[in-house]
Order: structure tokens, then sequence, then C-alpha cells
């Protein structure tokens, strides 16, 4: 009653995002399909995909984000399972510690990596003091260490979405299973898993975007070996001043954005789940 009565409130806010997202975003789209003097054309599709440099760089990017929100997926369910089952204060303590990396800028974290993996850093000085190698292995400008860095940035937006799922689930319902004779695995899966679905597609989805669509990490951390739709886009506008292919990159960047995200909420609908 109050929206219908007060829709009008809604119109500055609409407008500011039409003309500042929706319409910019609409006219990239357009300018890689159609031009007046031309028509419509695929042309600037066709010789991305067709291109094998650019196809490699396409399915790197998109497997980068399918493996980091997996270990999201893996190491966030255990944590936010816990985070839920403690008290309050306590709970408070550790959700602050989970958002602090939140609220450290995204260059100061990836630059931590880059001490952390680097050819002197810390994981190698330790495998050369264990004798597990006897010369400094790769490990930064790789596809792993800019998996690394990603799970690292990403990681709290999946535990924060899996824990206020959880919080909403009766803790009543694991004991129920398990006095019906499953193992605590079992009701995991069987229960925690299926209730917890909302929380599992939100934080999937914004894991997934956020790594397919980062600039900073993997262009510190994977340099020119390790290059990325998003890094793609920065050599091609801002190097180069390919305009052409820097929109059709962008526009590939937002239309595998809009299927992931069309493809989470089919899948949510289909089991029943609303994100």
């Amino acid at each position: 009653m109050f929206i219908r009565r007060y829709w009008f409130l809604a119109v500055p806010v609409t407008a500011f995002l039409v003309l500042t997202f929706l319409w910019p975003l609409v006219s990239i789209l357009v300018t890689t399909v159609y031009s007046p003097g031309k028509g419509f054309f695929l042309d600037r599709y066709v010789k991305f995909f067709s291109d094998e440099f650019y196809r490699s760089i396409f399915w790197r990017t998109v497997e980068l984000g399918l493996i980091v929100t997996l270990a999201c997926i893996l190491m966030g369910y255990p944590i936010s399972f816990h985070l839920s089952h403690l008290k309050e204060r306590r709970k408070a303590v550790l959700l602050a510690l989970v958002v602090f990396p939140l609220l450290t800028n995204s260059v100061v974290r990836t630059y931590s990596w880059m001490v952390v993996l680097g050819r002197n850093g810390f994981v190698n000085s330790l495998l050369q003091r264990l004798e597990i190698v006897s010369n400094p292995i790769p490990i930064l400008y790789t596809p792993f260490a800019v998996a690394i860095g990603l799970i690292h940035l990403f990681l709290p937006l999946m535990i924060l979405s899996l824990t206020s799922a959880m919080e909403n689930m009766d803790p009543s319902l694991i004991e129920a299973a398990k006095s019906l004779g499953a193992s605590e695995m079992r009701a995991f899966v069987k229960v925690v898993v299926p209730l917890t679905l909302p929380g599992l597609v939100v934080g999937s989805v914004l894991v997934f975007t956020g790594s397919t669509t980062a600039y900073v990490t993997p262009h510190m951390l994977g340099g020119s070996r390790v290059m990325t739709l998003a890094t793609l886009l920065y050599q091609k506008a801002m190097v180069v001043f390919d305009w052409a292919t820097a929109t059709t990159v962008a526009a590939v960047s937002v239309l595998v954005t809009f299927a992931v995200v069309w493809s989470f909420n089919a899948i949510s609908r289909r089991m029943g789940v609303r994100a």
C-alpha cells in the first residue's frame, strides 16, 4: 500500500540508475552489433571467438571464475556452519574478522600476496628451509597465484551469504536427522545444504561475477602471462587504443555475467529456491 501510494519517490533513483548504468551498458552492447551505415552485424564477435588467443583468455577467465567459486563454497560452508552455532558475542567477533579484509584496499591485499608468493617470498623460503625444494619455484604470475588472490578477495562474500542463510535455519532439524540415523555428513548434505541454497546461489553469483570481472588481482598476480578479460580490456583500451576490440571484450564480459546470473536463477527456480 505504501509503495503504491508513494511510487513517485522512486523516480529520481530510477532515473539516476538508467542514465548512469543502464544507458551506457546498452550503448556498449548496441555498438558491437549495429552501426547506422552498416546495419546489424556480428563481425566483432566472430573475430573474437575465432581468434585462438582471445578464445583462450575467455576460457581462462571462465575457468578461474568456476575454480574460485567452488573453492569459496568448499571453504565457506564449514566456516559459516561453525559461525552459525556460536554465541552472539563470539560470533560478532569472528564475523568482524571475516568482514575486516573487505575494509582493506584490494591493491594492498593483492600486494601482500606478491610478497608471500614471490621468488624470495615466505612460501619459497619455507619450502627451501624444509628442504622440499632446492631452488625457488615459480608461483607468482601463474593461474594458481591469481586463484589464491581471488579466493582471498571474495571468500568473505560467500561466508556472509551462507551465514545469513544458516541463521534462518532451525537447528533442531539437524538433531532430528541424526536421531533418525543420519551421520554428521549425511545430515549436512541432506538438511543443511538444501535449506541454505538461497545463500549459496547469492554467494556463488557474487563470487563468480566478481572474480571474472576483477582487474587489480589478475593484473598484479598474473601479469601478462595470465591474462583475463578484464586485463585484456585494459590493454586494448589504454595501451594499444583498439577501442573496437575493447568494446567487444567489455560486451563479452557483460554477456557472461548476465548468462551466469540467469543460469543460477534458472537452477534455483527449478529447485524451488528464490535467490
